[in-house]
């Protein structure tokens, strides 16, 4: 008998073994849990996001003392007002609920990692990413509304700006404001190639930011276009912009991949939450196992170039990197 001389399976026969030669590791504080902040009290689940909540600031800050005992990365935070208009002022307003939330988190856990998400759709009426003007949005008027926002954000404490409106030249705007204001040190991470996304749509419920009228394919990329999404991020980081992302991730994975080749700035990735609820409701309908899917998919962002997952599996996944710890 010929016996083969090389075995791969020689470094897989027992876990051991398989955890010394793994290749593509994670850790807790790689991952920022996305929160969405309401004013009121209690918490609402969100139905098409299992175990997702619309939460009150009291309620947001139980889980800033989860994020920090679990040593997640940190959170990203998501406003819905009290009331909504065309121009979405309560982005912009001091007392706004996103500012009063990141003023309350920082307050209580100093030492926490605060996201701003900077965008007009969860403010406004008609749920677009600015102005509106003849069903479109006005892409230079809302430059003037992202700055703005920026700055309350800042004002309150926010420790990174992200811009997800996908507006031209929304980062430089928004960095030109911040450094003008003293906000010089307050890094931009900058949703650079975000995808005109079916994946969204769970999140448009949570954030209660979905279009009244049309879509918002005139300002997010194609999702059949690569080559545009390099394009998009080499023009944001020379307008500004100190940390980029893709959004969605596991549809986009050749996009990570991609950006990761062409830049040397660190690269989030954005599990979002039709990614997310695909797999709750095919694991509440016994087809899968969550937790091993959950991981799987984690360690393939990971695995195509990310440094930093947004995702709301964060604290299970942490738990369950604790107990592979064991």
């Amino acid at each position: 008998m010929i016996f083969p001389q090389s075995r791969a399976r020689r470094l897989r026969y027992n876990p051991s073994l398989r955890r010394v030669v793994t290749e593509t590791r994670f850790t807790p504080s790689q991952l920022i849990y996305p929160l969405f902040v309401r004013p009121g009290d209690g918490k609402n689940e969100i139905a098409s996001m299992p175990g997702q909540y619309q939460c009150s600031i009291d309620e947001m800050l139980r889980y800033c003392d989860e994020i920090q005992e679990l040593g997640l990365g940190g959170t990203i935070l998501f406003g819905i007002p009290e009331s909504k208009d065309p121009t979405g002022s309560d982005a912009c307003n001091d007392e706004g609920i996103i500012q009063r939330a990141v003023r309350e988190a920082k307050k209580r856990f100093p030492d926490l990692l605060v996201i701003t998400d900077l965008c007009m759709c969860e403010y406004t009426d008609h749920g677009h990413c600015g102005i509106l003007r003849d069903g479109d949005v006005d892409n230079d008027a809302t430059l003037e509304l992202l700055a703005n926002a920026a700055l309350a954000q800042a004002r309150a404490g926010a420790d990174v700006i992200a811009p997800s409106d996908m507006m031209d030249g929304r980062v430089a705007a928004v960095r030109s404001a911040l450094d003008s204001a003293g906000f010089e040190r307050i890094p931009i991470l900058s949703y650079a190639a975000k995808f005109a996304s079916a994946y969204y749509g769970p999140f448009r419920q949570a954030a209660e930011s979905a279009p009244k009228q049309g879509d918002r394919k005139s300002y997010q990329m194609d999702p059949a276009n690569a080559r545009e999404a390099i394009k998009e991020v080499l023009m944001d980081i020379d307008e500004g912009a100190d940390m980029v992302m893709v959004k969605p991730a596991m549809a986009y994975l050749d996009i990570v991949r991609s950006v990761r080749d062409a830049v040397d700035v660190p690269l989030f990735a954005y599990n979002v939450s039709g990614e997310y609820s695909m797999v709750k409701a095919a694991a509440q309908l016994g087809w899968i196992n969550e937790s091993a899917v959950m991981m799987e998919t984690l360690r393939g962002i990971f695995r195509a170039g990310a440094d930093a997952v947004i995702t709301y599996f964060a604290p299970e996944a942490a738990r369950a990197l604790q107990k592979e710890a064991r």
